[in-house]
């Protein structure tokens, strides 16, 4: 993938990511309480799920960005695919 579509691509997911941990009463309303969270996250189960979600997509933007992304992938496919 070319660096000028793979960085601000990745920036963009990045930014959702921040989104999803600073605003995260906005997604709460989108997807409303999720049982497994509540139950198994206890105390604020719901908004630590969602927090802890937009923590991965950062993460995976950064990847997305320094072109971690194929390689992780490429990891990924190899696992359900033997060549």
């Amino acid at each position: 993938m070319s660096p000028f579509f793979r960085v601000p691509l990745g920036f963009l997911i990045v930014v959702v990511g921040i989104h999803m941990v600073w605003k995260t009463d906005f997604y709460y309303d989108l997807t409303g309480p999720i049982d497994f969270a509540e139950d198994k996250l206890g105390f604020g189960g719901t908004r630590s799920f969602l927090k802890l979600i937009g923590i991965g997509v950062c993460f995976i933007g950064m990847a997305v960005v320094s072109n971690l992304i194929s390689d992780i992938l490429q990891v990924i496919a190899h696992i359900f695919v033997r060549t």
